[in-house]
């Protein structure tokens, strides 16, 4: 029988990601604080359609707006884990990624009561130690790779890339790799962002963008039996009230095409039982 899944994920990031950004000044700091005026409205909705959801939360986040971020576990949603400070890992050390991972899992482990499964990098941009740092330390799925897009995979380790070469594809690892797209991040579409060598221009029509989320769920349907589909928000920037209605028909469209709403935890255990049977 067809089952499709989709994973309704939230990166509860606030100032984070324009502080690792340099953006310190006080505009851009309230852009972030806005998000916790969009995850009560983003709560509401879940609320409203009884949809389970992942939150990545940053470290940061969970020290600077504790109650905030017991609402959201509160509610039963799932915390996955998303740094601390939302620096690319791409960009530390191998120590300095290591501080960082264990830092944010001491957090969501003070907030939740158990240590996170699940791992998304800031700005999607894994370094060479990450996949060997989430083994190390337990983890059981990745959500930051875009090797597919509805069908999960493990993900490898060690793989050599030279200009001029093929690919030596390395191993592949335990860890399961949850995909994602920036297609179906609202981030690009949505947000303005204005810096020194590069300008996003963002703030699209929210009711475009997410009639094409809908369209990808269409096609997921139509072209796989089993798959897994996962969008990508960000309550800083779905939270504004004429994004929301359109998140809100979009949620009412996807349960009248028949999405399967579950956690990435919940998902990533289904989809281990489909890829090794």
């Amino acid at each position: 029988m067809p089952r499709h899944i989709v994973c309704l994920t939230f990166d509860f990031d606030v100032q984070s990601g324009f502080i690792s950004r340099g953006l310190t000044t006080p505009t851009p700091l309230s852009r972030g604080e806005f998000g916790i005026v969009g995850s009560r409205r983003v709560l509401s909705l879940l609320k409203q359609w009884d949809i389970a959801s992942t939150w990545f939360v940053p470290g940061f986040t969970i020290e600077t707006y504790p109650a905030a971020c017991e609402a959201v576990v509160a509610a039963g949603h799932e915390i996955g884990h998303h740094s601390w400070a939302h620096v690319a890992p791409a960009t530390q050390t191998r120590d300095e990624e290591q501080a960082d991972m264990l830092r944010a899992s001491a957090a969501i482990l003070s907030l939740t009561g158990r240590k996170p499964v699940g791992y998304r990098s800031p700005a999607w941009d894994l370094s060479p130690n990450t996949i060997d740092l989430l083994l190390e330390q337990g983890f059981q799925y990745d959500s930051s790779m875009m090797g597919d897009d509805y069908t999960p995979y493990f993900a490898r380790q060690g793989d050599v890339v030279e200009l001029g070469q093929p690919v030596r594809f390395g191993p592949t690892s335990p860890l399961l790799e949850m995909p994602v797209s920036w297609t179906l991040d609202d981030h690009p579409h949505f947000e303005y962002w204005r810096m020194p060598t590069t300008v996003n221009p963002g703030l699209q029509n929210p009711r475009t963008v997410l009639q094409g989320w809908m369209d990808e769920f269409r096609y997921f349907k139509k072209s796989v039996d089993w798959g897994i589909l996962t969008y990508t928000m960000h309550p800083y920037v779905i939270g504004r009230g004429y994004r929301m209605l359109a998140l809100e028909e979009l949620v009412e469209g996807l349960v009248r095409e028949g999405a399967v709403f579950m956690t990435m935890e919940q998902a990533m255990h289904e989809a281990r039982q489909h890829i090794t049977s």
